[in-house]
């Protein structure tokens, strides 16, 4: 060790948000480089090589074969799929000398696509997987988390092509079955649910997520039954139709002093004149109204109204999912002077919509349902509407299921109620169909002779992402704890003594002969540092197994602890290459 270019940190580094982050930089894997990029140093390196043996081990087990694609892309590509556009700002773009254009691979799709094209044109050929492991890059506004939202990542992002849905099937199952192997020989917890495609196009779609407080994933599991989803992937059936005849006429009130849902609900209740008699008023009888800002990907920029009942708010998220490519941006005050139809704090679907005074394009949340009554802004200043009918009194421009997915709410499937958790995400797959084949002219001789656009899918896992998950699902209070088959070392030997005794010699033989045993040994034989730092720095680098050869040799004895578990035991030291060779095999998972 005394050799090895590491420099661990007692202090975490100022801008760590996540354990993950803050353990990485002080145990020396990792270095900020800029915001969003990471170095990757001599620890951490061999910690995402062992990632990466992994992933393409199980990849070429499925018969998937490896290619490599430059990182700097040609823009003819992307703008025939329309993603030059549509990437926006996310999108790395750069000119040569000769200002001809070019990108920095966000991804690679239509590289893959083109590739096949132009080297198979028969049904014979299908079915074909490929895959990459290769840098990616993508201008986040807000990259966070160390490893999990960088500017720059690695990715392994591989494509099947079949001559027809059954054949996408077939791929799909294999790759899906693949990253389940793949996640549990790196001992990361995962759930599979439903979700989006979004900008990626296609119809089916998984993610696999690593269950974490720190994650910017929100998804959900039914109690009751196994359905689950990303959140922006739940879908609310459309609410029951009401007969508006059963609802009195639509009622103006004074509402003075009522700048929130919760004090617009508490005036109906204490008024005698506007209390009901059934029960009392709620959050869920007013109807709120969001306005935000869509940003094309042409620049356009286009406001957008959203109703949702008043007990829930928009998801961003799930309407940034919706929305895709174009991105959400605030309504903000010159939005508001520059719309006199718009009364802030008292907007309603008289002043919204396509058709009215304000122009502005107005969607609700389907709870709202035909026939439904609510309280909701007069677009007056001061005042609101009650018993406005949808419907009868009010129509919209369409529906938009992007309110927030709360606890308990019922299951799409089963009507059960649903749990809320957050989560990573390690891995995602797709059913790309025909999208990029058709746009691109990627098609094949059938077996009747007649050209057949071929159908693709496609199956992302981010290297990078993943230590750092490995990282967030297994350290504890005192660092790093690496499952056996990702450790950079198998063994961590702690020379303990005073660099004059036995302590030495022991630990340079444990050393040589776990060595030519196989196994990869960190030996820290620095000088001038206490026994103390050695044993944080060795708890702190978190290799499964740490040898203490200290005070104990004198009595013929060594230490030995379990990273993992927290466990230590001692050891004669004739018996010490034996014990720890059972100890590797015994905690290492099948391959």
């Amino acid at each position: 060790m005394s050799s090895l270019f590491v420099r661990t940190l007692r202090d975490n580094p100022v801008d760590a948000e996540v354990p993950s982050h803050r353990l990485l930089v002080r145990a020396g894997y990792i270095r900020r480089a800029a915001p969003g990029a990471y170095t990757w140093l001599p620890l951490g390196w061999r910690t995402f090589q062992r990632v990466e043996n992994i992933i393409r081990q199980e990849m070429d087990l499925i018969g998937a074969q490896e290619v490599h694609f430059p990182s700097l892309l040609p823009r003819e590509p992307y703008e025939v799929s329309g993603r030059w556009t549509d990437y926006g700002d996310n999108l790395f773009r750069l000119q040569d000398r000769r200002k001809v254009d070019y990108l920095l691979g966000p991804t690679h799709e239509e590289m893959f696509t083109l590739l096949v094209k132009d080297l198979y044109s028969s049904y014979k050929d299908l079915p074909l997987w490929l895959y990459q492991i290769q840098t990616k890059f993508r201008d986040e506004a807000r990259p966070r988390g160390g490893l999990l939202r960088g500017r720059e990542f690695v990715m392994k992002d591989s494509y099947s092509f079949d001559i027809d849905q059954d054949g996408l099937q077939r791929s799909y199952d294999a790759h899906r079955h693949a990253y389940i192997k793949i996640f549990e020989r790196l001992g990361l917890p995962y759930v599979i649910v439903s979700a989006m495609s979004g900008a990626m196009g296609g119809s089916v779609s998984e993610e696999f997520l690593f269950p974490s407080d720190v994650g910017e994933d929100t998804f959900v599991q039914c109690t009751t039954c196994d359905y689950s989803a990303n959140t922006e992937a739940v879908r609310v059936g459309a609410a029951t139709l009401v007969d508006a005849s059963t609802h009195d006429p639509a009622r103006v009130v004074d509402t003075p002093d009522t700048p929130t849902i919760q004090t617009l609900v508490d005036l109906f209740n204490d008024r005698p004149d506007l209390r009901r008699q059934d029960r009392p008023w709620s959050a869920t009888d007013t109807l709120k109204n969001v306005l935000v800002n869509l940003r094309h990907p042409d620049r356009r920029r286009e406001p957008l109204a959203i109703g949702v009942p008043g007990d829930r708010d928009v998801d961003m998220k799930r309407l940034e999912a919706y929305v895709s490519p174009a991105e959400v941006e605030p309504f903000d005050e010159s939005d508001f002077a520059s719309i006199a139809a718009l009364v802030k704090g008292y907007i309603g679907p008289g002043a919204l919509g396509s058709l009215n005074s304000s122009g502005i394009r107005y969607l609700l949340d389907p709870r709202i349902g035909i026939g439904s009554a609510w309280i909701t802004g007069a677009n007056e200043s001061g005042r609101h509407v009650m018993n406005l009918v949808h419907g009868r009194d009010f129509v919209a421009d369409g529906m938009i299921d992007v309110a927030e997915v709360n606890d308990n709410d019922p299951c799409p499937a089963c009507g059960g109620p649903l749990s809320i958790k957050r989560g990573i995400e390690i891995g995602h797959v797709f059913q790309l169909g025909k999208k990029y084949a058709e746009v691109l002219g990627l098609s094949v001789l059938d077996n009747n002779g007649q050209q057949q656009v071929v159908t693709m899918g496609s199956y992302g896992i981010g290297l990078s992402r993943a230590v750092a998950a490995i990282a967030e699902a297994t350290h504890d209070e005192l660092g790093l704890r690496w499952p056996r088959e990702i450790a950079p070392f198998d063994v961590h030997i702690v020379i303990a003594g005073k660099g004059d005794d036995d302590t030495t010699s022991t630990a340079n033989s444990l050393a040589e002969q776990l060595d030519f045993a196989g196994l990869r040994v960190l030996l820290d034989d620095r000088t001038g540092v206490s026994p103390g730092v050695k044993f944080k720095d060795a708890e702190l680098l978190g290799n499964p197994c740490i040898v203490i050869a200290g005070r104990g040799v004198v009595n013929g004895v060594v230490e030995i602890r379990d990273r993992i578990l927290g466990t230590a035991a001692e050891i004669g030291i004739p018996d010490a290459v034996a014990h720890i060779l059972d100890f590797h095999v015994n905690n290492t998972s099948g391959q």
